[in-house]
């Protein structure tokens, strides 16, 4: 078994120990540092995800900004993402295949003017690599966006060093809560 799996089993295992109450707190600390970045203040559009249970929780943060920036979601199709729009909650759909909920609508029109972009993972290490889930994503669409990259993770999934690889796209910052 590779490295990358066995990171990822240990991930899983550890997010399996988190209590809910641990999750929303550490979850809040992470927007409550994006929220007091400079950067953050001046943009007007992001990419963020609709987290899924074990993940930093994203739906309170979305909810909130959503009134006075842009925020955009990933849509799964195929081997690609595709920008959607975050129009509220009702416009959300499930996926089932892969376990999780994606805004309905058209493709977001000018994706080359989102300036943020904050991005989740497996795991993530201090020279900003981020390790996720296997199937390339992130690191298909992160290079044609030009955004800048946040990293979100919980403090179990910060490592001195990662494996990655030739086309694993590295982050701007990590924030860990």
């Amino acid at each position: 078994m590779d490295e990358k799996t066995l990171l990822r089993r240990e991930i899983k295992r550890l997010k399996g120990l988190q209590t809910e109450g641990d999750c929303l707190r550490k979850s809040a600390t992470v927007w409550e540092k994006i929220e007091a970045m400079p950067r953050f203040e001046r943009i007007a559009s992001a990419l963020l995800y609709w987290s899924i249970s074990g993940e930093l929780h994203t739906h309170d943060f979305i909810r909130r900004w959503s009134r006075d920036k842009t925020i955009i979601l990933p849509v799964v199709d195929g081997d690609r993402l595709r920008l959607v729009q975050f129009e509220g909650e009702q416009s959300l759909r499930r996926n089932a295949a892969m376990n999780l909920y994606e805004p309905l609508g058209n493709d977001f029109s000018s994706p080359q003017s989102i300036e943020l972009a904050i991005v989740p993972g497996i795991a993530f290490d201090r020279l900003n690599h981020r390790m996720g889930r296997g199937r390339g994503y992130y690191d298909r669409l992160l290079p044609r966006l030009h955004t800048y990259n946040i990293g979100v993770c919980f403090d179990f999934q910060m490592f001195n060093s990662i494996p990655f690889g030739e086309y694993d796209v590295p982050m701007n910052e990590v924030v860990v809560g």
